[in-house]
């Protein structure tokens, strides 16, 4: 394991309190970390909305990202436990016989999963959401890097509460609506451009995510801009005033 980048990880979603915090690169940072330092093919993330209702908020891949939609439109999977029980689930081969999950299990083959572990993200009775780790292969996950994932989850979890906490005028819930609401900007902007490029919508989506990096803004903005048309090519010029 590349322990430099497991400490600046640590680090990275420990620092909640600059300027303009960004929930949506946040989150994403969690899972694109979590694929990089743990044995894990791809990681998603769901949170909790202000009535409870999970939705997705970040995945590291587009086959992840439909697969946590699936068992939130088919109320059957791993992360919907984890989060209605708060505590870990595990599911060390999908393909074998009598599955938990049968309908998921069919959806995680088809997307190339045969693993999955998911971690609820808490602290203490509150459960805000799960994060989630997909395997290609039979097993589970080494206990090692289980120990590590949940570590992740629960830095993360108390660096978005501890933002709120900082931040007083909003509440937990109105900051995690935010995010998610950001995601349905995200991903119209992820279509528009996979449709005009002829592109799948994971090469849209690390477009739109490197050229917000490059330019210095918020992935949300450069999403909005693009959708709403306020330039007509893809990439739009960066804006002569970035947020840091």
């Amino acid at each position: 394991m590349d322990t430099e980048l497991l400490s600046d990880t640590f680090v990275e979603l420990a620092d909640t309190m600059v300027a303009e915090f960004d929930v949506i690169e946040f989150l994403h940072l969690l899972t694109d970390r979590s694929v990089a330092l743990l044995a894990a093919s791809a990681a998603g993330v769901v949170l909790a909305d202000p009535r409870g209702e999970l939705r997705v908020a970040a995945a590291s891949s587009e086959e992840a990202e439909l697969l946590e939609l699936f068992q939130l439109q088919n109320d059957q999977g791993p992360c919907l436990e984890c989060f209605r029980t708060g505590r870990a689930v595990t599911a060390t081969d999908l393909a074998g016989p009598a599955p938990q999950w049968p309908r998921f299990a069919e959806a995680a083959a088809r997307a190339g999963f045969r693993s999955v572990e998911a971690l609820p993200m808490r602290l203490r009775d509150q459960v805000i959401g799960a994060l989630n780790l997909f395997g290609a292969g039979p097993g589970g996950f080494d206990a090692a890097d289980l120990r590590i994932g949940q570590a992740l989850a629960d830095v993360a979890t108390i660096g978005l509460l501890h933002e709120r906490n900082v931040r007083r005028r909003e509440t937990v819930a109105e900051q995690l609506q935010g995010a998610l609401n950001s995601r349905v900007v995200i991903e119209q902007a992820k279509g528009k451009l996979a449709e005009r490029l002829s592109i799948d919508m994971g090469r849209a989506f690390k477009m739109l995510r490197d050229y917000a990096r490059n330019s210095n803004q918020h992935l949300t903005d450069v999403a909005r801009d693009f959708v709403d048309g306020a330039t007509a090519d893809f990439p739009p010029p960066a804006r002569r005033q970035p947020h840091r």
